[in-house]
């Protein structure tokens, strides 16, 4: 397995892979408004010459295109006791083609992504857990935290 860090010619295949992971919460109706929106920002984004964003990524054994993803940004805000530069980082889009599953590919991307944090100096990383991906989260150290998230659709 070879895990690298992804280009911008990797983008349409991250946003494959992001609608493979969208299609798995239940009870929405999903539409592809959010495709370009996303390719344009990953493009943008992945070819930042300071990077806040990175994805991690196993390209398929089998073909053309990427088995498996993990992308994460770092944000900043003012600091607190786990973070006193406030920069934290944000785990999200970990998905793996359902072919290639089992392999340990996502916890791969996902490890290399947690270095590319610690690389850049930053000392906590959030997510979000899907009950399928907690295991694997909590197998790298990720633990409930008594913060409640909320949300407001603007």
């Amino acid at each position: 397995m070879k895990i690298r860090r992804a280009t911008p010619a990797d983008v349409d295949e991250l946003v494959r892979l992001r609608a493979i992971l969208l299609r798995t919460f239940p009870g929405r109706a999903w539409n592809d408004d959010w495709r370009e929106p996303a390719r344009a920002s990953l493009l943008r984004r992945l070819a930042a010459p300071e990077p806040t964003l990175a994805a991690f990524v196993v390209e398929d054994a089998d073909g053309p295109g990427l088995a498996a993803c993990a992308v994460g940004v770092i944000d900043e805000h003012l600091g607190n006791l786990y973070s006193p530069d406030g920069r934290v980082g944000y785990v999200f889009n970990v998905v793996t083609d359902p072919g290639a599953r089992r392999r340990g590919y996502s916890r791969a991307c996902v490890t290399a992504l947690l270095d590319w944090f610690r690389d850049q100096g930053v000392r906590v990383a959030d997510l979000k857990a899907s009950p399928d991906g907690e295991p694997l989260y909590t197998s790298l150290g990720f633990t409930r935290t008594s913060d409640p998230a909320m949300r407001l659709r603007l």
